[in-house]
Formats: structure tokens, C-alpha cells, sequence
């Protein structure tokens, strides 16, 4: 260890020289005090770094730099900068940033989340919006989605009276539904709690922690080819358990040549695509999709629950526009304002990813006449652009009022509100997202009344936050569901 140790110093220090006699770009914008080698120290930037930066903002700007490491980081903190970085330099930021935990062997060559905007990106980005995210086949297929949700719904029929760990519950939904688009089958039993039930669920939380930890190899570029953290030999562990969750079912796909099959799995192999391929578009669209899809939906119950008034509204709507025994249908959903303007307010206050992921410079560039060096990393806070008190009125209040008659969506053209980003770099999956949160959502608050545990009043309810790579409750919502009578 203590050679290990010596050897890391050893090479930190020949960078330090590197660094120092490497001249740096003139006009870079403003930011804290940086470091020689250790960077920009920030205590609290490890618990909470969306807070913190937020608060930084407010001191160097809409576009601040930081040092990680040696590696220099830009912050976008405003839809001003947001503008810029996803709009007017959509193309030469358009570069993305891997983290080392995620360049997996036979995973991170064939990934469209973590490439660059190569030929294989645009064709593999494609086929997510023609085949599995195009309105067309999102409305083929919304049978199957509202038969898991009422699934869902008696589930908690069985449970009613009990606590229920909310995000619990909705993870495994959101599996099923997935599962039903890709596989024509479900991935997930409500009622098995064995290691084998809970393993893609347990493996996609475990991955979305790892790709949050800060990594040395992330900080130092000269540690590039070390794992000295284990924490890509733990990805690399979780992504194989994934890939083999579902081999099977993809090796008799294969076998038995049936082109009957009208889910993305039979679009991929029709389409010519290899195992790791397809292996790495199922696991990105497991993932990500699962985990953000199920904090937006806690959240907003969350809300609802702090927020009686609103709850009730919701409540009203949905009494008026469904009958109290019908279950809730897709078709109903433009049918809902109010409820869906309580997800827009979730989605501001509560964004399924802070940080988009992270852009690369692909060239050196002007923005907001400062200088962004080729290979400079970009983030934007969206969480700082959500509750901005420059743009919205009362930023920190739950007013889902604020998105009636109002033209502002999710889409990307408003850069003020872009929970899913925008630009080349937005989302694919926020059509099929959106339409399963506010189905999931307005299905619970149709079927059940809602109260908190242990006599708990809605203003205990705690409201912190736990950073990741999805914006996760840090103490999880338990709930106690009630049929409606």
C-alpha cells in the first residue's frame, strides 16, 4: 500500500510540473480559488454539490470555472448560459465526458449515452426515436403500459392499511412497464423479495451510485488506465449481472427467429444489431429511465402530501374527468392539466438530473466572451436554473399554478425550465417518461387516499435532498395507502 501510495505522489508530482510550465488560456471565466494539483477545495461540494454550485453561482456568475483535480469543469447556472452551452454551441460542446467508472470493455464502445456525436450515435439515437420513442409506436403499446400500472394498483390493494416504501413499489412498475416495451414480459415480482427478484433493481441503483462517486482517475488524466477505487471493476460487475439478466431471453429470441414480437427487442434484431449492442442500448434504457422516472413520481407525492390544497385540486380534476370506478387511461392524460402542471412544478424544484451529463468542448470557443478551452468539461445545473429567483416568482414555493396557461414546456425551447436538457444532447426517452409519470401518478391519487405513518404530519415530512446521478428523497417516502371509497 505504502508503494502504491509513493507511486501515486511520484506521478502527481511530474504533473505538477507538466502543469505548471503548460501555459493556460487567457480570459477563462471567473470561479474560486484553485489549487495546484489538489484544484478547487469545496467542502461541502461532496453531500451536495448541486446546492453548493448554486450558491457559488450567486458569487462568480452564470458561467464559473472550477478545477476538479487539474481537470477544468465550467458551470452553467442560469438559462442564459443554458442557452449557450445547449443552443448557440450545441455543436462544438456536443462532445461527451465518461467517467471512468463507466468505460467498461465491451460496454462504453457500443454506449450512446456516454459517445460522442459519431455516425454510430446518430444511427443508434434513431432508432431510440423512431422505434421505441416515436409517438406512433409510444401509442401502439399504451394498452401494455396501463395493464402494468393496474397491476400496480391491486398490488396495493393487497397492502392497503400497511407502510410501503413508496420509490419501492414505483421502481418495480416502472421495471415492468420497461420490461413489457422491450421484452414483451415482466422483470419484476411484487411479491418475490429474494436476492434473484430484487437483482436488476439492486443492480441499477448500485450503478447509478458508482457513476456519482468522485474518482481519481476523473481528477488526474495521468491515472487514466488505474482502478485504483475499484469502482470500475464494481460497474463492470453490475453490468455483467445485467447483461446476464437477460441473455436468455435474448439467445432464444434469436433462436427461435419469431418476428412476431412488437417490442424494441425484436426492432433490434431485425435491425442487425450484435449482443453487445444490443446489450448496451437495453441497459441504458433500463437505467437511466427506471431510477429518474421513480424519483420524479416520489417527489411529487411528496409534494402533494406537504400540500393539501393542492392534493385536492388534483383530486377534483381527476374525480371530474374519470368516473370513480374507471381505471386511468393514457387518453385521459390530456385530459388533466392540473395534474400535469403539478409535474411540471416536480420536475422545476425536483429535476431528475441536476447536472446533465456532462458535455466536452470539442473545440476551443467563445461563450459570453470567455475563452472554453478544447477538452473542457461542461455541466448545467439545472437545479440552479429551476429556482432561479431571477425567473421564477416565489422559486422555492411547490405552485403548480404557474404552469397554467402557460406555454412553457419540457421539450428544450425554453431554456429557463430543461429537466431533460436540450439541444442534440436532450433526452430521448422524455415522451415515454412523461406519459408513464403522470400515469403512475394519477393512478395512485385516483385508487388510493395517501397518509404518513406513525401519526406523521405533513409538514414533518422531510424534504432533503440526496445527490446522484437521479435526485433521490434522502430519507425515502413511506406511505400508507387507503382505497378510495
Amino acid at each position: 500500500m505504502a508503494l502504491l501510495v509513493s507511486f501515486i505522489f511520484f506521478l502527481l508530482s511530474i504533473l505538477s510540473v507538466v502543469l505548471f510550465l503548460k501555459p493556460s488560456p487567457n480570459n477563462l471565466p471567473p470561479g474560486p480559488f484553485s489549487w495546484p494539483i489538489i484544484g478547487t477545495l469545496l467542502p461541502k461540494l461532496k453531500k451536495q454539490p448541486h446546492v453548493e454550485l448554486s450558491k457559488l453561482a450567486q458569487r462568480f456568475g452564470p458561467l464559473m470555472l472550477l478545477k476538479f483535480g487539474v481537470e477544468p469543469v465550467v458551470v452553467a447556472s442560469s438559462h442564459v448560459a443554458a442557452v449557450e452551452v445547449l443552443k448557440n454551441q450545441d455543436r462544438l460542446l456536443s462532445g461527451r465526458f465518461a467517467p471512468h467508472s463507466v468505460r467498461i470493455k465491451g460496454y462504453i464502445e457500443h454506449s450512446m449515452v456516454w459517445a460522442d456525436c459519431t455516425d454510430y450515435w446518430k444511427m443508434v439515437r434513431k432508432v431510440w426515436r423512431t422505434e421505441l420513442f416515436s409517438t406512433k409506436m409510444l401509442d401502439i403499446q399504451a394498452h401494455a403500459r396501463e395493464e402494468k400500472v393496474s397491476e400496480l394498483m391491486k398490488f396495493l390493494i393487497r397492502k392497503e392499511g400497511e407502510k410501503v416504501n413508496f420509490a419501492d413499489v414505483i421502481f418495480g412498475s416502472i421495471l415492468n412497464i420497461l420490461g413489457a416495451l422491450i421484452f414483451s414480459k415482466d422483470v419484476y415480482d411484487f411479491e418475490d423479495r429474494t436476492d434473484n427478484n430484487l437483482g436488476m433493481k439492486g443492480m441499477i441503483r448500485q450503478l447509478m451510485i458508482l457513476a456519482a462517486i468522485p474518482n481519481l482517475a476523473d481528477l488526474y488524466p495521468i491515472l487514466g488506465g488505474s482502478d485504483f477505487q475499484g469502482l470500475r471493476k464494481a460497474s463492470a460487475a453490475c453490468v455483467k449481472r445485467m447483461n446476464e439478466s437477460w441473455a436468455a431471453i435474448v439467445k432464444q429470441r434469436r433462436k427461435n427467429d419469431d418476428h412476431s414480437k412488437n417490442d424494441f427487442l425484436q426492432v433490434l434484431l431485425d435491425s442487425g444489431f450484435s449482443d453487445p449492442q444490443i446489450d448496451a442500448m437495453l441497459l441504458e434504457t433500463f437505467g437511466p429511465g427506471s431510477d429518474t422516472s421513480t424519483s420524479t413520481i416520489e417527489w411529487a407525492m411528496a409534494e402533494l402530501l406537504r400540500n393539501p390544497e393542492k392534493l385536492v385540486k388534483v383530486r377534483e380534476e381527476l374525480d371530474r374527468v374519470i368516473r370513480r370506478s374507471n381505471n386511468v387511461k393514457e387518453s385521459d392524460l390530456p385530459n388533466l392539466p392540473y395534474l400535469h402542471a403539478c409535474v411540471k412544478e416536480t420536475l422545476r424544484l425536483h429535476p431528475p438530473v441536476t447536472f446533465l451529463l456532462p458535455h466536452r468542448a470539442m473545440e476551443t470557443c467563445q461563450m459570453m466572451n470567455y475563452t472554453i478551452p478544447k477538452g473542457c468539461q461542461l455541466m448545467v445545473n439545472t437545479y440552479a436554473i429551476g429556482r432561479d429567483s431571477k425567473t421564477w416568482e416565489k422559486p422555492l414555493s411547490f405552485l403548480p399554478e404557474r404552469f397554467l396557461n402557460s406555454e412553457l414546456d419540457y421539450q428544450g425551447n425554453d431554456f429557463q425550465y430543461i429537466p431533460f436538457g436540450a439541444g442534440r444532447r436532450i433526452c430521448p426517452g422524455l415522451s415515454l417518461a412523461t406519459r408513464v409519470v403522470r400515469l403512475i401518478l394519477a393512478s395512485l391519487l385516483h385508487t388510493f387516499d395517501w397518509s404518513l405513518p406513525d401519526g406523521m404530519h405533513p409538514d414533518e415530512l422531510d424534504m432533503n435532498d440526496k445527490f446522484g446521478l437521479a435526485l433521490q428523497k434522502d430519507i425515502p417516502l413511506v406511505v400508507i395507502p387507503k382505497l378510495r371509497k
